[in-house]
């Protein structure tokens, strides 16, 4: 039974429950696909518009690799380059529909590629709010936050590592866009938000920066 237990967390079938929040082991990405870089870059474009239809959780696993998703176990290396590999970059996923997820806000725990719920309920429409009412926000089913935590960089580097980190999530949203790409799926950047709405809808911590919201959809 625990070798079976086991078996299925790998798979991305079973989740767990640590404390009082539930960790869902997501689906291993694949690395190849039918699309090449040169493509994905040609027909790279912000989508604002999506489908009323659910992503599956594979599809979720794909983009969460893709924006910082650990590249060699032995160094902890990302699919993002980091200034001093000092990763100050947290992923949250906002998720209103996502076919076997429930509702509700999650982060990405690259380390082990999972995601730990942290609060439940569909927050689409409080972030929507927060963001100035786009209605790409509303609309999508699922949107991706990327937020930062400044001192674990400038600890090193002092105020140039604000810029470091800057560098860095445009680097971690371009992953995003590319594989998005790849995946026949629409997203855009949106950095026009109330801070402080964002970060209380996510119930960030007090030293975390919210630096873009990213809605996901079918196209």
């Amino acid at each position: 039974m625990k070798i079976l237990t086991i078996f299925l967390i790998i798979l991305g079938l079973l989740s767990i429950v640590e404390g009082e929040n539930k960790v869902i082991k997501l689906p291993e990405p694949r690395y190849k696909s039918n699309v090449s870089i040169e493509e994905a870059l040609l027909k790279r474009r912000s989508i604002r518009s999506y489908k009323n239809e659910p992503l599956n959780v594979s599809e979720i696993s794909q983009v969460l690799w893709a924006a910082q998703g650990i590249t060699d176990k032995r160094t902890g290396f990302r699919t993002a380059p980091s200034a001093g590999a000092l990763y100050p970059l947290e992923i949250y996923l906002v998720i209103g529909k996502v076919k076997d997820l429930e509702p509700g806000v999650y982060k990405y725990r690259p380390e082990n590629h999972e995601i730990i719920l942290v609060s439940k309920g569909d927050k689409r429409n409080d972030l929507y709010i927060s963001a100035l009412r786009q209605e790409w926000i509303k609309n999508a089913p699922v949107v991706i936050v990327i937020s930062a935590i400044f001192e674990r960089t400038t600890i090193k580097y002092g105020e140039r590592g604000i810029r470091y980190v800057y560098m860095e999530a445009g680097h971690c949203a371009q992953n995003i866009y590319l594989q998005c790409v790849s995946l026949n799926l629409g997203t855009v950047t949106v950095g026009a938000f109330y801070d402080d709405e964002v970060k209380r809808v996510l119930n960030l911590q007090k030293n975390e920066s919210p630096l873009y919201l990213m809605p996901i959809g079918k196209i």
